[in-house]
């Protein structure tokens, strides 16, 4: 069982009134959890929230939402248990040094002996060696003097925690540097828990143990954690000389040259109302005719997109997921379900080709795939990974080839996870081929494949046909994944903000009308008309509403969550799964991994935009969650340290880590792309 946290920052929103109406976000869902005796340090650009955030800790200022738990007591107003320390020394003028340390000590120990209280004083100002200038007043005190004062005050009152404010800002370079010695060795020896508010980078890396960096507000949150792995006692020239030390340094200052181009970033205008309060009403949608395709087409038949103001779509359906990207791109479609890796993959410029910046605001489904082989290899014996690697390895003079609908696609993604954690090299084991999902089925029957990962109806189609088994379904593979999301192109949300929104509103309700489970007959009978997917519902069922069918001797499972579009939080485009989709792109080559990885995510997975059209429906507010997660495999995925997670795995390709330039004008670029 794990450690309870010493201090718990759970879910911290603040949220300010502006004069004449609206409001300011200062900082959002802010979650943190330090241990006993732990120094943390908050770091990030002017206006960030760091300040903001250590007044509600120490409980001078209240959050908006969330709150901060101390010992297992909510934080609600300021206490002695926490003590802070701010820039400006806050002593007062007409007392002594130890004067100023007594006035706190008997105010707040009034409980102790005077005798007691005495010995307590006298020992802080040894602490921090102000012995000589005990009778001194501020104005007699140098700038580091006057600050060991406020820190010797602070450390008397026995706070349970030290909180700090930019303490050494205003001094001098040669007073900060002692200072800081002499703080570190006082958190030490008293085994002080502390946070700490600073700008300066190479502070952040002698003092703490975790850096903490905020990204640029409106809205700021934690957008990178830094373990600092440098052992104590520390001392300044030892930290400089420390191996991992400038590779850390580095990495804080990327993160905040990041966010200042992330605050530079222009806002396009938005364009002229067209109708209904939009600026555009009049929509191409691509789709691909797949079971998971289900909200677009609830949306125009239910008439959820008239509802929200688009009185004219036109739901185009396209051969491949390769017709998709290119009609997004070309500007023939203004929007498209898309495979979840494949805004990613547009804005990072995959296969050399021109970076399209792109936006995902929803995610559209969850799961709904499998992985289906041939019935020769069930034949074979193949019941199992193991039991399909040692027939590979016994006809290993035979090209086995596997189908995958998309290089970006999660289907992709999970099947050569899922093959190399058996052994199985999909690079070098096997063949993979991109076929259309539509295709798969009558491929695996002409033999031209030995089995594929694709999306419903088309592995129950094997299934029905009597030509392919299902292996193994993705709810064992990694269970409530992001299938399939919205994907649109940076510039053209710019000009239709509105109608973006509209879009969005529209998609989570027909979401939310797939997911109820009264209303599956319905949807199936839409699916299966011959404009959208044109197939016989025999074989449409399985998974949607029947049992699932595996084709062996294995007996029909109901799997509630198989076909997943509104339900557990199902819309929300985490950016934590969408950084694992990043790791494997550079796993794989598809794409070098993005040293400015925080930078890309949060311009492609747009959680301010989502949070807006949630909001407008007065649907609960949904918060992204930080925790590391695990596939089938029991590999700990940390958002915070993704390269580690690449490592880890022996099958992989060599990757480079490379910054993937984003600058402000690349939209205006790219409309002729």
């Amino acid at each position: 069982m794990s450690t309870p946290a010493f201090v718990e920052i759970d879910s911290v929103d603040r949220i300010f009134s502006l004069p004449g109406g609206g409001e300011y976000v200062a900082i959002r869902n802010i979650d943190l959890k330090i241990q006993k005796g732990e120094f943390v340090s908050l770091i990030g650009h002017s206006g960030c929230g760091k300040s903001t955030l250590l007044n509600i800790i120490a409980g001078l200022d209240r959050a908006s939402s969330g709150g901060v738990v101390l010992e297992g007591k909510e934080v609600t107003q300021p206490g002695p248990d926490r003590m802070v320390i701010f820039q400006n020394y806050s002593l007062l003028p007409w007392r002594t040094v130890r004067q100023n340390i007594a006035l706190a000590v008997d105010a707040a120990l009034k409980h102790l002996p005077k005798q007691e209280r005495h010995e307590i004083i006298e020992h802080h100002i040894d602490i921090v060696n102000l012995r000589p200038a005990a009778d001194k007043f501020p104005h007699e005190l140098s700038g580091g003097m006057k600050q060991r004062v406020a820190i010797a005050r602070g450390l008397a009152l026995r706070p349970k925690l030290l909180l700090l404010d930019e303490p050494f800002g205003a001094l001098d370079a040669l007073t900060r540097g002692n200072m800081q010695e002499k703080l570190m060795q006082i958190c030490q020896e008293n085994e002080v828990t502390a946070v700490m508010v600073t700008h300066d980078v190479d502070e952040a890396l002698l003092l703490s143990d975790r850096v903490v960096m905020l990204t640029t507000g409106p809205e700021a949150h934690i957008g990178q954690i830094l373990e600092v792995d440098i052992p104590r006692p520390r001392r300044r020239l030892e930290v400089v000389n420390h191996p991992t030390y400038y590779a850390m340094r580095n990495e804080i200052v990327y993160f905040l040259n990041q966010q200042k181009r992330v605050s530079k970033r222009v806002k396009a205008a938005p364009a002229v109302i067209a109708a209904n309060g939009l600026e555009k009403i009049n929509l191409n949608i691509g789709f691909i005719p797949l079971t998971d395709c289900a909200p677009l087409i609830v949306a125009q038949e239910k008439g959820f997109f008239n509802k929200h103001g688009l009185e004219q779509v036109n739901l185009v359906r396209e051969p491949s997921w390769k017709s998709v990207m290119e009609g997004v791109v070309s500007d023939r479609l203004d929007a498209a379900q898309m495979v979840a890796g494949m805004p990613l993959a547009l804005t990072l410029g995959a296969g050399d080709k021109t970076p399209v910046p792109m936006i995902t605001a929803m995610v559209v489904s969850r799961n709904g795939n499998a992985i289906t082989l041939s019935k020769s290899l069930y034949d074979q014996g193949v019941r199992s990974l193991a039991d399909l690697k040692t027939v590979l390895y016994q006809t290993h003079d035979k090209n086995h080839v596997l189908g995958m609908v998309h290089p970006t696609s999660m289907h992709n993604l999970l099947l050569r996870h899922w093959l190399a954690s058996g052994g199985i090299d999909p690079d070098r084991d096997v063949s993979l081929k991109m076929i259309p999902p539509p295709q798969m089925a009558a491929n695996l029957k002409a033999g031209n494949i030995d089995g594929y990962c694709s999306g419903e109806p088309w592995n129950s189609y094997s299934v029905h046909e009597g030509t392919g088994f299902v292996i193994q379904t993705d709810m064992d593979l990694w269970a409530g994944h992001p299938e399939k999301v919205l994907g649109i192109r940076e510039d053209w949300s710019e000009k239709y903000p509105k109608t973006h929104i509209a879009l969005v509103k529209a998609l989570i309700e027909a979401c939310e009308y797939c997911d109820d489970r009264r209303n599956r007959e319905e949807v199936l009978e839409l699916l299966c008309r011959p404009e959208y997917l044109g197939t016989d519902p025999v074989f449409t069922r399985p998974g949607f509403i029947d049992p699932y069918q595996f084709g062996t001797d294995q007996p029909p499972q109901q799997m509630l969550r198989f076909n997943q579009f509104f339900v557990d939080n199902a819309n929300f485009p985490s950016r934590s799964e969408a950084l694992w989709i990043l790791t494997q792109f550079a796993r794989w080559g598809i794409t070098p991994f993005p040293k400015n990885w925080i930078e890309v995510i949060e311009r492609v997975r747009r959680l301010d935009l989502f949070w807006e059209a949630t909001k407008q429906l007065e649907l609960p507010r949904s918060e992204p969650s930080r925790q590391p997660f695990a596939l089938f495999d029991g590999v700990m995925f940390d958002p915070d340290d993704p390269i580690s997670y690449i490592e880890s795995f022996d099958i992989r390709h060599d990757y480079r880590v490379v910054e993937i330039p984003l600058d402000a004008a690349i939209s205006e670029k790219l409309k002729v792309a």
